[in-house]
């Protein structure tokens, strides 16, 4: 019987080399690896582990997970930094409380969001370029996330 832990690091190896659309395709690479586990199981590990679905630079919307070691305290201060977040065209605009632009820009890097291009931060704004506007809607999204966290 395997861990919930061995379960876990198993998922995320599975979703970080594979471009991983469904929960069904998901469990058949995880039974590849003799690994059995169930739908609700499977969900629930999902969850657990922070992992969202979202658009790849191919335009595939496929499960990710942007959380890295130090997540829940990058999540925190990303919260507390970001005030409003916007788009015009590919470009996604964070409007932060003054002085803490960086400390935003430095979460967003930390991400490695596929789509993102590139970002800089002045005092209390940053520019994040996206591959399209289908990106950028995207990585909204994923980016209201953290300040709800």
């Amino acid at each position: 019987m395997i861990s919930k832990k061995q379960r876990h690091t198993a998922i995320l190896k599975a979703i970080s080399e594979y471009e991983v659309e469904t929960q069904d395709e998901l469990r058949r690479i995880l039974e590849e690896d003799g690994i059995s586990v169930g739908q609700s199981t499977l969900s629930r590990d999902i969850r657990e582990l922070g992992i969202v679905k979202r658009l790849n630079e191919n335009e595939v919307n496929c499960y990710y997970s942007g959380m890295s070691a130090s997540g829940a305290e990058y999540n925190s201060i990303f919260a507390q930094s970001v005030l409003s977040i916007d788009h015009a065209q590919n470009m996604v605009v964070l409007k932060c409380r003054a002085g803490l632009a960086n400390a935003a820009c430095a979460v967003v890097d930390e991400q490695g969001f596929p789509t993102v291009m590139g970002s800089i931060a002045g005092d209390d704004t940053v520019f994040i370029l996206t591959k399209s506007e289908n990106h950028a809607v995207q990585l909204i999204a994923d980016l209201t996330r953290l300040t709800r966290k």
